[in-house]
């Protein structure tokens, strides 16, 4: 079973906490991850796309010349896709980009991103991480205390608002709760800060 270090929110070091090894300890199948990160991606784009086509225009309401006899190509419609201003042929239309990979591979994909981090030793777990009131500097002590510099993933049990709203205003940190842990924030930040009762939730789930 691999063994992390575990800190208290000051940052000092209070020993070590071992972790499970079917999630935090497996091969990552980069794959899997690969296909969970393009599934994410697809899921948040907006699809909101939308071009007319010949029945959408304005105008067109007869036929601009008559069908024979004038020497020049049959026309029905000043609004057909040939014409300026006329409607566009097989256009973008608004739909949603999102779908779903299998459970079993969703699972294999975010203990893959979880034992990467602690494949290149960048988890951080913590025994408790609470705040009295939402206070930005306090936040920023504390990333400190930690040593932490870079873009980092912060994760507790379940949402915290001062927590949350401490943290909001620091380029590059992100707090979730444990819940709502995701592939795509895990790969996203150098960093994965996550208290010891969000570990005992996640290989809860995961194990």
């Amino acid at each position: 079973m691999p063994k992390v270090t575990l800190f208290d929110q000051m940052g000092s070091k209070k020993g070590e906490i071992e972790l499970n090894d079917s999630v935090f300890g497996i091969e990552p199948n980069k794959h899997v991850l690969f296909e969970a990160i393009i599934m994410q991606r697809a899921s948040l784009r907006q699809g909101t796309h939308k071009v007319k086509n010949r029945s959408e225009v304005s105008g067109g309401g007869r036929k601009p010349w008559r069908q024979k006899g004038t020497g020049r190509a049959r026309q029905g419609s000043i609004r057909s896709p040939q014409w300026r201003g006329g409607g566009t042929v097989f256009g973008p239309q608004p739909r949603s980009y999102s779908y779903k990979l299998p459970k079993k591979m969703r699972r294999l994909a975010l203990k893959s991103a979880l034992s990467a981090k602690v494949a290149e030793d960048n988890i951080l777990v913590l025994e408790n991480l609470t705040f009295e009131a939402p206070k930005t500097k306090e936040f920023v002590a504390f990333l400190k205390g930690l040593s932490v510099d870079t873009k980092a993933l912060v994760v507790t049990d379940k949402l915290d608002e001062n927590v949350a709203l401490s943290a909001r205003n620091i380029p590059g940190v992100t707090v979730v709760e444990a819940a709502g842990l995701n592939v795509l924030d895990l790969v996203g930040h150098n960093k994965l800060i996550i208290t010891k009762a969000a570990v005992e939730k996640v290989e809860e789930v995961l194990a």
